[in-house]
């Protein structure tokens, strides 16, 4: 361009150096379409290469982030999951528990009052079989002190069996009346008169 501009001003014509040179812009015009078919063919691609692999870099990045949050998650709910059957199941073991302890109380309770059943069950039959010692004892007693009043009255002794027992099972009936009389204070019990007693002729 020079060389022309020099030319031109050599032979006496005027140019004007901003408006290039046809040559120029078709040479201009080649090494740009050589720069841009490099561009293309060679650096363009590896740019392309390099944000496809740095594109894959963040897109697995973000999964691994999603399955690492999935995981955190599934984790999480199994946690609350185990918790609440941990609760659920230290409540069904109160629940027992206390179920168990009124079973026991209850249990406790009634062997107590069968125990104290069978022993006022127990003493009462040891009273009324030593009532029905002493009453036996008694009526032997009784029978020989009536036995022996009898006779001092009768003057006489009662030496028959027969008789004897008749006398003593009249006696002992009217013990018995008397006390049953005395257990029922309301009823009056009429008196019998006693029979007078014959005095046996000496």
């Amino acid at each position: 361009m020079l060389n022309a501009v020099i030319a031109a001003s050599t032979e006496g014509e005027t140019v004007n150096p901003l408006i290039p040179q046809p040559y120029d812009i078709i040479w201009s015009a080649v090494v740009f379409l050589v720069i841009v078919v490099f561009f293309w063919l060679k650096i363009l691609p590896k740019m392309q290469e390099m944000l496809d692999k740095r594109a894959e870099a963040i897109e697995g990045n973000i999964a691994k982030a999603d399955e690492a949050q999935a995981k955190a998650e599934a984790a999480l709910a199994e946690y609350t999951a185990q918790l609440a059957g941990a609760r659920a199941e230290a409540g069904e073991i109160r629940d027992a528990a206390r179920a168990d302890a009124t079973k026991i109380v209850s249990k406790a309770k009634e062997d107590a009052t069968s125990e104290q059943a069978r022993i006022a069950a127990a003493a009462q039959a040891q009273i009324e079989a030593e009532r029905q010692s002493a009453l036996v004892s008694l009526r032997t007693e009784v029978g020989t002190l009536a036995i022996d009043l009898a006779s001092s009255v009768v003057g006489e002794s009662l030496s028959d069996d027969k008789k004897a027992a008749k006398l003593v099972d009249s006696f002992l009936a009217d013990l018995d009346a008397a006390d049953k009389g005395a257990k029922k204070p309301a009823a009056k019990k009429p008196v019998a008169k006693k029979p007078a007693v014959k005095k046996a002729a000496k």
